[in-house]
């Protein structure tokens, strides 16, 4: 799905003024939009791709409204013979794809005995099979032209398993490994790949996130650690700082300073790192007597709270609400 301005842009053919493409992968809100809204701003032409039609038709609207040149495609990244023609379709259209951020992603919390194999089959499709899909398509392109940018969105997650996150950590650890490999086999091509590992960010994703076990407990934890200003970073601040490292070539890229310390402490305690995540797990809602329960998001998560917890948590999770609305998480 393009816009009008870029069919047209086909039709002709015209290339003269071509911005340097890059493809947003899950780019329709959230830490993606923000991160489409920074490449637009240092002068790239959008490739937006995300499953949902209403909400990549709202994205562009944002981009373009801030003077954007956007082209949206509905595409799943778990699906690779979809991603390859998605890839080989905006080439032919607009040109060569110059960057690729991989940022398309699902958060599931709750604990072991409330997660079933759907969950991580999800998880491991979108944020693993997605950044390969991605990379595998466009990376023999680059190495063919000798120059391009790639990079994956992972996780202090992927790093540091974290509790009540199991499916999100098998995920970003299979990602992690993915994208520290692929830069080493395009060392020397011009294509250079970077590892992106955020902690928690003020995008407004508790509400996206879905939750299962004690659904509003799973909540009410995850939601704070995303909206509080010393656990979390103002999202629009961490786009600006992936992209300098994208752009920029470099390898890694760590944001928050509890994700720094907390790669820091992996790196050098690993058997600690794991006793505190032992700790931290008993910290956390118990799973309910029946085991496996329904899954929901944190919309409706937020709905099952008392009315006294619901107070407060509209008072602590402010900031991540007003994220929300401005990212197109709502």
């Amino acid at each position: 799905m393009s816009t009008g301005a870029d069919r047209d842009a086909a039709r002709t053919g015209d290339r003269a003024d071509a911005q340097p493409i890059a493809l947003v992968a899950g780019g329709s809100r959230g830490l993606g939009l923000l991160i489409a809204r920074e490449l637009a701003d240092r002068g790239h032409r959008l490739v937006v791709c995300a499953r949902d039609v209403d909400e990549l038709q709202q994205a562009a609207a944002d981009l373009e409204a801030r003077g954007a040149r956007v082209d949206t495609e509905v595409c799943d990244v778990s699906d690779n013979a979809a991603v390859t023609t998605m890839v080989s379709r905006v080439e032919a259209r607009l040109g060569p794809v110059e960057v690729l951020v991989v940022v398309a992603g699902v958060i599931q919390v709750g604990p072991l005995e409330s997660l079933e194999r759907k969950h991580f089959q999800q998880a491991v499709g979108t944020m693993l099979w997605g950044p390969v899909n991605c990379a595998l398509a466009v990376a023999p392109r680059m190495r063919d032209r000798g120059r391009g940018r790639i990079a994956t969105i992972t996780s202090i997650g992927g790093f540091v398993s974290v509790p009540h996150l199991l499916p999100y950590s098998t995920a970003k650890f299979g990602a992690v490994g993915f994208t520290q490999g692929l830069r080493a086999e395009l060392a020397g091509t011009g294509v250079t790949v970077t590892t992106v590992a955020p902690g928690l960010m003020r995008t407004g994703s508790h509400l996206r996130a879905t939750f299962t076990g004690d659904q509003a407990a799973e909540y009410s934890w995850f939601a704070v650690g995303a909206s509080l200003p010393l656990v979390s970073m103002d999202a629009e601040r961490a786009a600006s700082k992936i992209v300098d490292g994208v752009l920029r070539g470099r390898p890694l890229v760590v944001l928050t300073p509890l994700a720094k310390i907390g790669m820091r402490v992996a790196g050098v305690a690993p058997a600690t790192t794991m006793r505190l995540m032992d700790l931290v797990a008993r910290l956390l809602p118990s799973p309910p007597e029946e085991g496996a329960t329904g899954t929901i998001e944190g919309r409706q998560a937020e709905q099952r709270l008392s009315a006294g917890a619901a107070r407060v948590m509209r008072g602590v999770t402010l900031l991540g609400e007003r994220a929300a609305r401005r990212f197109n998480e709502r």
